[in-house]
């Protein structure tokens, strides 16, 4: 191709995109509130090239771990409402101070996946089930602990439910993102961990941690012989993690239409499908408003568990 061909073409690109909305001149940034190897961190990751491709404009993806992912999530609500920067977001509830308000200052683009959580043991704890931890918890109180992804955090919540659907106290420790708390559950210096099943599934399965219950609707194809904590006996824990993308409050519609038929596309492809799959992921995609929906009754439902278990961050 001659070089006014190539200029043609590029300049046919760009015009495409700054119709679409979006801004042609930079590329699309998208911030994870959360380390590397993290779930948000892989299925970000995973998408980037192909969204790229879909886009036809480069797409840079940034770690901003710290504050339960409110530290990346004001970066986003204060950026340029023009579709160029997104938040990887999952629910993060009403516990810390926040210099703007979620609902008001980020627009929901498409929900990305949904990740069943796991509720697993080092392999020196005493416990093997659901039942037989709640009786150690019980009779000996505050001498039992968890780790999360961090104050905030759903892990962390997750936890607390635990605590209140079980008649328990187990004590938090909280990470910057699952990675670390991970490596301390294999060292033993933490019992338990709230986490999502993609970050422990081979550990489970090489025998280095137990897992005692899934978080889901259903037990995982990866450990069939895992019951849910709902079988196990505790409510509230029907549902797994999901994962999103949220734009600028401000963000033009057809920038948000725009992102949202892109993510549905890469979502529909059968090797993203797989390798998510493959990590205990589904894809998982919708309108930016039944997204939006799915945002505020995850609000509800955790803010009600901050208010009974009297939450704050540390």
């Amino acid at each position: 191709m001659t070089k006014l061909g190539v200029a043609l073409l590029s300049l046919i690109v760009s015009s495409s995109v700054a119709a679409q909305g979006l801004p042609s001149d930079k590329p699309l940034r998208i911030l994870i509130g959360f380390p590397p190897g993290t779930t948000a961190d892989v299925i970000v990751r995973l998408m980037a090239p192909k969204l790229a491709e879909g886009l036809g404009q480069q797409v840079v993806v940034e770690n901003r771990p710290g504050a339960g992912s409110s530290i990346a999530a004001e970066a986003v609500a204060r950026a340029p409402a023009d579709g160029g920067t997104l938040l990887a977001s999952t629910i993060n509830p009403a516990l810390y101070k926040l210099g703007f308000d979620f609902a008001r200052d980020l627009s929901p683009v498409a929900l990305l996946a949904e990740a069943p959580g796991l509720l697993v043991a080092s392999a020196e704890f005493p416990a093997a089930s659901v039942r037989e931890l709640i009786a150690a918890a019980k009779a000996a109180p505050g001498t039992i602990f968890y780790g999360s992804s961090g104050n905030g955090t759903v892990t962390h919540l997750y936890g607390e439910l635990f605590n209140l659907g079980a008649g328990v106290k187990l004590g938090h420790i909280p990470y910057k993102g699952s990675s670390q708390a991970v490596t301390d559950l294999l060292g033993g210096r933490i019992q338990l961990l709230f986490t999502p099943a993609s970050t422990v599934v081979p550990q489970v399965r090489a025998g280095k941690m137990k897992a005692l219950g899934a978080i889901g609707r259903k037990r995982l194809v990866a450990l069939p012989d895992v019951p849910t904590l709902a079988e196990a006996g505790v409510a509230g824990f029907e549902a797994g993690l999901w994962f999103g993308l949220n734009a600028p409050g401000a963000t033009p519609r057809a920038a948000i239409e725009r992102l949202n038929r892109e993510v549905a596309h890469v979502l529909a492809l059968p090797e993203i499908r797989a390798q998510l799959a493959a990590q205990s992921i589904e894809a998982a995609t919708g309108s930016p408003e039944q997204f939006g929906e799915l945002i505020r009754s995850d609000t509800t439902k955790w803010a009600r568990v901050v208010s009974a278990a009297g939450i704050k961050a540390d």
